[in-house]
């Protein structure tokens, strides 16, 4: 059985930046979704051939402005997975998924890492990625558009980072 790849750790740099981009894409995320409770799902495939998974459920009222993390581990853990994500170095694919509760049937929309940001999925791929298992008990979600999240720098103006 052969041996599975070592991760490289990325170095400080690196890392610092990717947090900074993944707090202003989370910034931008929950502002995007809006109103309403969400679930968020990260799943990375690394690049010594594993896979992590992580999710988080937030509330997001926007008058007043609040975000409610139902568990802040968890979405300390979707955004470490996400710093690795957009740094790139130990993760060759990232896919994040977002659910928002709604009537009669809960709607999602997804984004896959590239070049060091979230960029929408194809809608028809997203569509066959989601659909359940028959015979697996699942509940039905209906897919929309992903926005796009606009990539601003840490200081407010527009970012070539890519």
């Amino acid at each position: 059985m052969p041996a599975r790849p070592e991760l490289t750790r990325p170095d400080d740099a690196a890392i610092a930046a990717a947090m900074s981009r993944t707090l202003i894409a989370l910034a931008v995320l929950v502002q995007t979704l809006g109103d309403g409770e969400h679930t968020i799902n990260l799943m990375a495939a690394r690049t010594d051939d594993t896979f992590v998974r992580t999710e988080a459920d937030l509330s997001v009222g926007t008058a007043p402005l609040r975000l409610a993390v139902l568990d802040e581990d968890d979405y300390c853990a979707v955004r470490a997975l996400l710093v690795f994500a957009l740094e790139g170095s130990t993760v060759t694919s990232a896919v994040l998924v977002a659910t928002t509760a709604a009537e009669p049937n809960p709607r999602a929309c997804g984004w896959t890492v590239r070049n060091g940001w979230l960029h929408p999925m194809d809608t028809a791929e997203f569509q066959q990625a989601v659909i359940p298992c028959p015979g697996v008990p699942a509940v039905l979600r209906e897919v929309y558009d992903a926005p796009v999240l606009t990539q601003i720098s840490d200081t407010d103006e527009e970012s070539p980072r890519g």
